[in-house]
């Protein structure tokens, strides 16, 4: 089968209209609606209500809102419904030559212009005539429900509801009771299975805890949730409750979506603060295991102690935290907001002013770190107070004192105070523990002297090397003052250590008859203030058992 050219050329043109006028057919048209839907959103309206009803919605100009003409028709349409004596079937359309006014006999209701029309896509004759067939609907209806058969019916109707809700909380109740009477039944059969493990039986206690709440949680929202319902039904029949019927869900349900409007819009900038929060915390875990190897050992610089590790590990997670916190800010839902800056200018002003102390021992007790005052373990003595360190903090440095007392230090008052640290020498050479004698002039002060070495020779536990010294401190008075210096390295013994040292100095000046002539001297005695042998295990002392 053969055709001729112009035959073809019109069977592709046919061809070429029927694909146009389907693809046209396919492709949807614009309602004819969306240009007064636009104008509608462009426009400010405002619904004019009966009894809680909403009947119809007015436009507004500059110089009169559309609030307050809405507000202005609802007084007027309340006299008119109010007024028995009216007849809803009089009320009555009158064109005029810009608008059309619906009339109440003599009461001007409300007047409709050509753009109250075009607003509702409709011309301005036929928005009156509908507006006051509905009006009318409403006037009647407004009646109806404030005669007393009907008053009478929704009391009864309120009641009803009201006994329902009293039923369904009661059940409500007994059903709580019964899962708690059993969920305390399951927690002890599960305690006792446990045994005296009390570890897993506070665990126990814990879950069930957990539960309890999760439960009562449940069971408060559904409270609330027939609370609600109840309250709507029951507002909802009596004409004087109507206008709360209609704004509760408006109060109730308007705020939830809210919130959850602002999450959905917000889930772009929640997950990127996700995702942050998540990488700083791989990068702080890293920066940890870095310094916990430099503070084993593991990596080592030159010129940095182990023991900065951790102190210096707190100041780099601090500027990480800050900057994630500067990156973070822009996407904090809110952050934007004038009430977001002003409550967090006002934290840092408090902060500020009262964070003066808090601060400045934050700095000293880094500064203590680095200056390598003191460690762990040292015995030290601050201002009055001598004791051994226990615990370092950003805020405070903890004491025990010989007495085993514990005594808590601000640093900043560390940082401004004079420190003394018994145990930074005390292996090497170590540290010289000290006391002095007061001997009479009569005496060879190199007789003194030696005896004074001999009882530190005696004293157990003082280093033989570096060996004991001697100093001659002063010519009082009435005596000459002798130090004995001897080397030890166990500061937290250093009270042990003088009270052993002052006991073989006094065995040894018994010894050879030497008189300690400490504190002062006004006359000699009678007898020398000597203590003989034979009395030097007078009671209640005993002597060494052999």
């Amino acid at each position: 089968m053969t055709m001729r050219p112009r035959a073809l050329g019109l069977f592709v043109l046919m061809c070429l209209w029927t694909a146009t006028a389907a693809v046209a057919a396919q492709t949807p048209e614009p309602p004819p609606d969306a240009a007064r839907l636009g104008l509608q959103a462009a426009i400010e309206t405002a619904p004019v209500r009966l009894d809680g009803q909403v009947l119809f919605s007015l436009r507004g100009i500059s110089a009169f809102p559309a609030g307050d003409r809405a507000a202005a028709v609802e007084a007027r349409l309340e006299t008119v419904a109010r007024d028995r004596t009216f007849d809803p079937q009089k009320l009555a359309v009158v064109e005029e030559e810009t608008m059309s006014a619906l009339m109440a006999g003599k009461l001007r209701l409300v007047s409709f212009v050509d753009a109250d029309g075009e607003l509702e896509g409709v011309s301005r004759q036929s928005l009156a005539g509908f507006t006051c067939n509905r009006i009318r609907q409403a006037i009647i209806k407004y009646r109806a429900d404030r005669q007393p058969e009907a008053i009478q019916d929704d009391v009864l109707t309120a009641l009803l509801y009201t006994g329902i809700l009293a039923v369904a909380l009661l059940l409500l109740a007994w059903v709580w009771r019964r899962i708690m009477r059993r969920l305390a039944t399951r927690i002890e059969e599960r305690v006792r299975s446990l045994g005296v493990d009390s570890l897993k039986s506070g665990s126990a206690q814990r879950v069930g805890s957990i539960i309890r709440r999760g439960l009562r949680s449940v069971f408060t929202l559904i409270i609330l949730v027939a609370v609600y319902l109840y309250a709507h039904s029951v507002l909802g029949l009596l004409p004087w409750t109507r206008s709360i019927h209609a704004k509760l869900g408006v109060w109730v349900i308007q705020p939830l979506q809210i919130m959850g409007n602002s999450v959905v819009n917000q889930l772009p900038n929640l997950i990127f603060l996700l995702i942050l929060f998540f990488v700083l915390r791989w990068v702080l875990g890293l920066v940890r295991l870095f310094f916990d190897s430099v503070a084993k050992g593991t990596i080592t610089f030159a010129n940095f102690d182990p023991e900065w590790a951790h102190p210096t590990y707190k100041i780099v997670r601090l500027l990480i935290v800050a900057f994630g916190l500067v990156v973070a800010y822009p996407y904090i839902p809110g952050s934007e907001s004038a009430a977001f800056k002003g409550i967090s200018l006002f934290l840092g002003v408090v902060f500020s002013l009262g964070s003066s102390s808090v601060i400045s021992n934050l700095l000293a007790g880094f500064t203590l770190t680095y200056r390598k005052a003191f460690k762990l373990g040292d015995r030290v003595k601050i201002g009055e107070v001598v004791g051994d360190v226990t615990t370092m903090r950003l805020q405070v440095t903890h004491l025990r004192t010989p007495k085993n007392e514990e005594v808590i230090i601000p640093n900043s008052s560390i940082l401004n105070g004079d420190v003394t640290n018994y145990s930074s020498m005390a292996q090497s050479p170590g540290l010289i523990l000290h006391t002095t004698v007061g001997i009479g002039y009569e005496t060879p002060w190199r007789q003194v002297e030696a005896m004074l070495l001999q009882a530190a020779d005696r004293t157990p536990d003082l280093l033989k090397t570096p060996p004991p010294f001697v100093l001659l401190n002063s010519l009082g008075d009435f005596c000459v003052v002798y130090e004995i210096n001897a080397f030890c390295d166990q500061p937290q013994q250093m009270g042990p250590l003088y009270a052993r040292l002052h006991r073989s100095i006094l065995d040894v000046f018994n010894e050879y008859g030497v008189q300690i002539m400490t504190p002062a001297y006004e006359g000699d005695p009678d007898q020398p203030k000597v203590v003989p042998r034979d009395e030097w295990y007078k009671s209640p002392a005993e002597p060494p058992r052999e």
